[in-house]
C-alpha cells in the first residue's frame, strides 16, 4: 500500500535556522530515487543541495521558490511504496520542529513562476518605471548574515589597525623561482599564497593573534592551529572559507587548498564547514589597486591581515633612491586579546620576512 510521505527541510547544522528555497530540480508527477538531488537551498552561509530521504512520486511541491522557510517546514510530499521507514542518513538528515507557514518570508514575484534570484547590489528599476530614481533590494542569505556579523564584530570588539610599508622585492623575485619548479607545476602562485605561508610562520612566534575571547567562560582561547580564513568576494557577497590546519601544510598543498576554496566560494558551493571555525583571516584587497585598509574582524577572531597593491614605486636604499616592489600591510587586532606591542612585533616580523624572505621561508616550502 501506498502512502505520503512529508519532507521537512531539514537542520543544516551550525546554528542555521532557516533556509531560502532557490529551485526545484523535480516537478509534480516526476519520479524520484533515494538521495536524488531534489532541490537548492540557500542559507546565510551556502547554497546546498538537498538529497530525497524517500523513493517515490512526488506529488505535492508545498514551497515555492524564493520562499524563506525555518528549519521543519514542510516542502514536499513524495508518494511511496509505504513499506520502507524514511531513509535517516541521506547527505543531509534530521527534520529539525515543525514551524508554522505563517513565518515564510517572500521576495517579490516575478512574471513567470520563479522568482528572481537578486544577487546582493544588483539594480533593478522599479518596473514600468523608467526614471525610477532608487531601487529596493531585499536583505537577506549572505549579504544579511555579513552585516549582522560585522556589526557584531564593530559593537563588541575593540578595533586596532596598524600598518606597515614593506620592500616586497625579494619575495616577488623568490616567487618567480618557485612558479618555474616542479613542486608548483600547474599551480596558480600567488603573492597572497606567500604571504599567507609567511603569516603562518609568524604566527608561532606571536600566538596571541589566533585566539579568541570567551566571554561566557571570561576566558581567553589560545589556538594550537590555525584555520586560515581567506576573504573572498562572489556574487553572493563577501564569504570567508578557511583553510583546515593551514599551518600543518608544505607551500603547494597550501596553493591548492587556497585556489579550491575560492574556486568553491565564487562557484556558490562552499559548504558551512568551509565557512566556520576560522582562527584568522587574510583579505587581499591588492587585487584591486587599493593599497591598504582598515578591515573588520571576522566575528570570534583576534586579528585580520590585510595585503594591500604590490606596485614598482621609489624606495629609499641608504643614500640612493631605487625602484622597488612595495606593498603596505594592515592588520587589524582585538585589543581585548592582542596588546599594540604584540600586534607591532607581529607586523614588524612578517615584513621583515617578506623583505628577506629565503632564510624563513625556505625549509617551510
Amino acid at each position: 500500500m501506498s502512502r505520503l510521505d512529508e519532507f521537512r527541510l531539514p537542520d543544516l547544522g551550525e546554528g542555521l535556522t532557516e533556509a531560502e528555497l532557490v529551485s526545484w530540480a523535480v516537478a509534480v508527477g516526476d519520479t524520484v530515487e533515494l538521495n536524488a538531488v531534489i532541490a537548492e537551498v540557500e542559507t546565510a552561509k551556502a547554497l546546498v543541495e538537498l538529497p530525497s530521504p524517500f523513493a517515490g512520486v512526488v506529488r505535492e511541491v508545498l514551497v515555492q521558490p524564493g520562499e524563506t522557510v525555518p528549519v521543519g517546514t514542510p516542502i514536499i510530499r513524495v508518494e511511496t511504496a509505504g513499506d520502507d521507514a524514511p531513509a535517516r542518513d541521506p547527505v543531509l538528515v534530521g527534520y529539525g520542529p515543525a514551524a508554522p507557514a505563517a513565518s515564510r518570508r517572500r521576495r517579490p514575484p516575478s512574471n513567470g513562476s520563479r522568482a528572481p534570484r537578486v544577487r546582493p547590489g544588483a539594480v533593478h528599476a522599479r518596473r514600468g518605471a523608467d526614471d525610477a530614481r532608487e531601487t529596493r533590494t531585499p536583505i537577506r542569505g549572505v549579504r544579511r548574515q555579513t552585516a549582522a556579523a560585522m556589526v557584531a564584530s564593530a559593537t563588541t570588539a575593540p578595533h586596532v589597525t596598524e600598518f606597515l610599508t614593506v620592500d616586497v622585492t625579494e619575495s616577488m623575485e623568490l616567487l618567480r623561482r618557485l612558479r618555474t619548479s616542479a613542486a608548483f607545476d600547474g599551480l596558480h602562485l600567488t603573492p597572497l599564497t606567500l604571504v599567507a605561508k609567511t603569516l603562518l610562520s609568524s604566527l608561532r612566534a606571536h600566538p596571541t593573534l589566533n585566539s579568541s575571547w570567551d566571554e561566557d567562560a571570561q576566558q581567553i582561547v589560545t589556538k594550537h592551529y590555525v584555520n586560515l580564513g581567506i576573504a573572498t568576494a562572489t556574487e553572493r557577497g563577501l564569504l570567508v572559507p578557511n583553510v583546515k590546519d593551514a599551518d600543518r601544510l608544505p607551500m603547494p598543498d597550501l596553493c591548492r587548498a587556497i585556489g579550491a576554496l575560492g574556486d568553491t566560494a565564487r562557484a556558490g558551493r562552499a559548504t558551512p564547514e568551509d565557512l566556520t571555525g576560522g582562527t584568522i583571516t587574510i583579505t587581499n584587497v591588492g587585487v584591486y589597486g587599493i593599497d591598504t585598509g582598515t578591515p573588520i574582524l571576522n566575528p570570534g577572531e583576534a586579528a585580520i591581515l590585510a595585503l594591500g597593491a604590490i606596485a614598482r614605486r621609489p624606495w629609499v636604499d641608504g643614500d640612493e633612491i631605487v625602484a622597488r616592489d612595495v606593498t603596505t600591510l594592515s592588520v587589524t587586532v582585538d585589543h581585548r586579546l592582542v596588546d599594540g606591542e604584540q600586534a607591532s612585533k607581529f607586523l614588524a616580523d612578517l615584513g621583515a620576512m617578506l623583505t628577506d624572505p629565503v632564510p624563513a621561508l625556505l625549509a617551510l616550502i
